[in-house]
């Protein structure tokens, strides 16, 4: 496609030159993009946005690093391939931004993400307020995470396992003889202890109730750790033959035994025998008490790291206020060599929280784990720290930093990318949010759309020349011409009422859901959404039969993976591949082979290629390298044998239909109707360039909720039905949230309730009813700002979101 060269941006230092980009579905792109400039990607999704800003650039970025790191080294890194690409010039080295989670970890939190921890634990150890006489600590000693700091009851996991005589002893009416003591095992060890106790003097054939509690105490309890001749038979005829023998206690031996077995089904055994709970020792707070006494502004830690980012900065600039007017705040005095570590560390502090607040992070705790970040929060987590990094001529790769975003906040977020670029570096943007990528230096389209009839360039060049480019799907949502009617609100046929709404920030609100309609719950970031969404799924959870809930089918359709193997894949998740298999299976030299649909399956002996075991690829392991995956030497990546590939449905064998895409298939096939039904499904809720064997390894949370909405579309609509999504649009170009709303609305129509937590205004606009939750985030949040029709909610002005959902009437 002929495009015009326009001229670089207003400070842009040279080009990035692009020459034969054929990454994934690329068209061998040619094209040059500014350095040191605010750089946005746009098109529909599944166009080649990734593909080129992260497949391609940042992948070739990385490859050169790497080409410059000792080969020993290089398999300590997680490496990414070389771009299908002929060459790249003028790259400056690359950092990549992306949404994706990383290691799962309990121990990994905000604090640890941003290094407020580290700074945080500074500033205790050196400018804390230590009782008299207690002994100065190093940082490592205010950390859950190290042996000096952890908690020695939970080992810094705040949360503890004890036990009683109750779970020991479930039946006190037995004998030890009987099996009194439930943990031990059977066999050899437990006659040990037993033998052990005889020896000891102790009675194991009287039940354990009439035992004295002195003696049930000592057995279950005692640190004493005795080593004796132990006589196991006791029959002066027979040959007298002894051991030495060790006793622990009954509690050591639980504690002892769980701790380091290797066998699954013994911990299974042992675990009813424990009860957890808060820390009695640290209370929960996971450190040792001699870091818990050292209090800075009269909080110890612990309290800051549960406090939200915004309090904690509040906290803290006071702090340094009253440090320079000389007041001794929090009943705290400090000297000046003191004084003057506080007041730096706490400029520290201020300065990265100042970061995390203007990217909407504020509701955060510093103790907030990783795995209860959302993916978009966990991307401008990483983002705040590099805006202080200090890092200057590199290119940071960013996948849709709006994502998770109320408009009201994307306002800022807009101001810290900005930031970025002021420091002397290039931003590349993968983005679906127009008023951020109006704002851009430069834009580059890709489409016009999806998959195969994607990968090449609309658009390359400065935002508001998108305007005459009519052909490109993006220019017509950025510059809209005549608005559409207002969408109609439907009312309601009831009301589904939740009282005393608790969970997380939620301030014990009653929220009363529509029925029949789709209703949107928005509010700005952190303000009690998907708390709300969770509630309504744990009180269907436990609904009784007398219960409205307890009368409805409530789905949720979340974006976790719809599969954890390559092998599960768009085709068999919907279901629609176990179609194809008896359509391949019913053809007359499926017939003639006798080959039934199993033989079409590639996770089964018979028809897969036995030499990757049906997955298409194998993987190669390399000496100083990451293992790599090759398509296989034998199928070359078709996953079946040669004899299954004879038979062809239509002209086409089943490597060659789980190759095509969703709107390639839909063509093929016209009948049965339950594929023509799942790839209508499909189609949809505009996944329509995803090949039929994309593996599930493969796709997006986005993508993966969709596909699962597609699959109970395929299903018989039922009144009764709620349906509930969290953020849907994830990850979609305007024209398919505009696509996905039709599918929402059409779930309505058939009787369905929806319930979407949405921030975008499109389809805000498109509900009957909204729910705005806030005013704030954190603490100041989990309040019902607003109830109503989303043209009410747009005139409200004590709503955050009205200004922005006003442009849609």
């Amino acid at each position: 496609m002929k495009s015009t060269r326009y001229s670089l941006p207003a400070g842009s230092s040279g080009w990035v030159q692009i020459r034969g980009a054929r990454e994934h579905n690329l068209k061998n792109l040619d094209l040059d993009i500014p350095r040191d400039a605010f750089v946005v990607f746009t098109g529909v999704s599944g166009s080649g946005k990734s593909s080129l800003a992260f497949g391609t650039i940042f992948a070739e970025a990385q490859r050169r690093y790497f080409e410059s790191v000792a080969p020993y080294a290089r398999r300590l890194l997680n490496q990414v391939g070389a771009p299908d690409i002929d060459s790249i010039q003028g790259l400056p080295p690359a950092v990549a931004l992306r949404q994706s989670r990383g290691a799962s970890s309990s121990r990994s939190t905000v604090g640890t993400i941003t290094a407020l921890s580290n700074v945080l634990r500074m500033l205790y150890s050196r400018a804390g307020l230590y009782p008299d006489g207690a002994a100065h600590l190093d940082s490592d000693a205010f950390s859950p995470n190290t042996v000096v700091g952890a908690c020695p009851t939970c080992h810094g996991q705040g949360v503890a396992r004890t036990t009683n005589e109750a779970l020991l002893v479930p039946d006190p009416t037995l004998s030890i003889r009987e099996g009194a003591i439930a943990p031990w095992p059977g066999a050899w060890l437990s006659k040990n202890y037993r033998e052990i106790l005889i020896e000891l003097g102790y009675d194991i054939d009287v039940p354990w109730q009439e035992m004295s509690r002195e003696d049930r105490d000592w057995i279950l309890y005692t640190d004493e750790e005795p080593i004796l001749i132990v006589r196991p038979v006791r029959d002066p005829n027979k040959p007298q033959e002894t051991y030495r023998g060790q006793w622990i206690s009954v509690e050591k031996y639980l504690f002892t035994t769980f701790a380091k077995t290797k066998s699954e089904k013994q911990r299974t055994r042992l675990a009813p025998f424990f009860v957890s709970g808060v820390c009695p020792t640290c209370e929960g707070k996971k450190l040792i008490r001699a870091a818990l006494d050292v209090t800075f502004e009269g909080y110890d830690i612990a309290e800051l790291n549960e406090k939200p980012l915004e309090q904690v900065h509040a906290i803290l600039r006071r702090a340094i206020e009253n440090e320079g007017r000389g007041h001794l705040s929090g009943a705290q005095a400090r000297s000046g060599a003191k004084a003057s570590v506080a007041e730096s560390l706490g400029l520290d502090l201020l300065n990265r929280l100042n970061s995390l607040l203007s990217l909407g992070l504020g509701h955060l705790t510093m103790d907030r784990a990783s795995t209860e970040l959302s993916s978009g929060e966990l991307q401008r987590l990483r983002l705040a720290t590099q805006l202080t990094s200090g890092l200057f001529g590199v290119v940071y790769v960013l996948d849709e930093p709006s994502a998770g975003l109320h408009p009201a906040d994307a306002q800022a977020l807009y101001g810290a990318l900005r930031e970025l670029i002021t420091a002397g570096n290039s931003l590349f943007v993968v983005e679906h949010d127009l008023s951020i990528a109006s704002r851009a230096d430069w834009i580059v389209d890709i489409g016009p759309l999806a998959g195969v009839d994607g990968g090449q360039i609309v658009f390359n060049g400065p935002p508001e020349e998108l305007r005459k480019h009519p052909e490109s799907v993006t220019a017509q949502f950025m510059f809209p011409g005549e608005k559409p009617l207002p969408h109609e609100p439907l009312a309601p046929s009831g009301w589904l009422t939740l009282t005393d709404l608790t969970k997380n920030n939620l301030k014990n609100i009653t929220a009363r859901i529509p029925l029949h309609v789709m209703t949107a719950i928005t509010g700005v970031s952190g303000s009690g959404k998907t708390s709300l969404l969770t509630e309504i799924l744990e009180r269907h959870a436990r609904a009784d039969g007398e219960d409205l809930l307890a009368n409805k089918r409530v789905i949720s359709i979340d974006q976790k993976p719809i599969g954890r193997s390559p092998r599960s894949n768009l085709a068999t998740y919907t279901g629609l591949f176990d179609g194809v298999r008896q359509l391949f299976a019913q053809t007359p030299e499926a017939k003639k082979r006798r080959f039934s649909a199993s033989r079409f399956s590639f996770n089964v002996k018979g028809g897969r290629c036995e030499t990757c075991q049906g997955e298409g690829y194998i993987r190669v392991e390399l000496l100083f390298l990451p293992e790599d995956f090759s398509p296989c030497p034998t199928c070359h990546g078709t996953r079946y044998n040669p004899e299954t590939l004879t038979v062809t449905y239509n002209g086409l064998n089943i490597a060659e239909v789980l190759a095509m895409s969703v709107k390639e298939a839909r063509a093929f096939f016209e009948e049965p109707a339950a594929i023509a039904r799942a790839l209508d499904a499909l189609l949809d809720v505009g996944v329509d360039y995803l090949t039929l064997g994309q593996p599930a390894t493969e796709l997006s949370g986005g993508e993966a909720q969709r596909i699962k909405l597609a699959t109970e579309l395929q299903r018989p609509l039922q009144d009764d039905t709620i349906y509930i999504l969290d953020e849907p649009t994830g990850g979609l170009h305007p024209a398919n949230v505009r696509d996905l709303t039709g599918v929402f609305r059409k779930l309505v129509g058939a009787g369905s309730t929806v319930v979407v937590v949405e921030h975008n205004m499109a389809v805000v606009a498109a509900a009957d009813h909204v729910i705005e939750l806030g005013p704030g985030g954190g603490d100041a949040g989990g309040r019902i700002v607003a109830a109503s029709t989303p043209r009410e909610l747009a005139e409200n002005g004590e709503s955050r979101t009205a200004p922005y959902l006003a442009e849609y009437f």
